[in-house]
């Protein structure tokens, strides 16, 4: 499922998101960030689109993605601590906070499933 809604931060397509309650507004998303929300504690998912501040954006909440980057097939992919990026499993380290976004089902698509542990390494 996807939504529409308003970028608060230049963002490109593929990028993992959260929304910042706040201001109403979908920002990057950030594994190690000290703020539970910016680690898609309440809501987060990949952007469809690329937007600057103040406009439109469409986010993928769950489904299908090709986030344009080579994925590994059957790999599952985490929230990483580059704003806005994922990583493999072992890229968690110290201080990080497990948020699996989805499993890669070919070298291009993403199936988005994201799930907070809550967890941090």
């Amino acid at each position: 499922s996807s939504e529409w809604g308003i970028a608060g931060a230049t963002i490109t397509a593929g990028k993992t998101v959260y929304f910042d309650a706040a201001t109403g507004k979908w920002k990057l998303a950030d594994c190690d960030d000290a703020t539970a929300a910016v680690r898609m504690s309440v809501k987060g998912g990949i952007a469809l689109n690329g937007a600057s501040d103040g406009q439109p954006i469409a986010v993928l909440r769950s489904g299908d993605a090709n986030i344009g980057a080579t994925l590994t097939p059957g790999q599952p992919y985490y929230l990483s601590s580059t704003p806005g990026g994922i990583c493999p499993l072992a890229d968690i380290t110290t201080g990080k906070t497990y948020v699996l976004i989805g499993v890669a089902t070919s070298a291009s698509n993403l199936n988005v499933a994201i799930n907070y542990t809550g967890v941090t390494a």
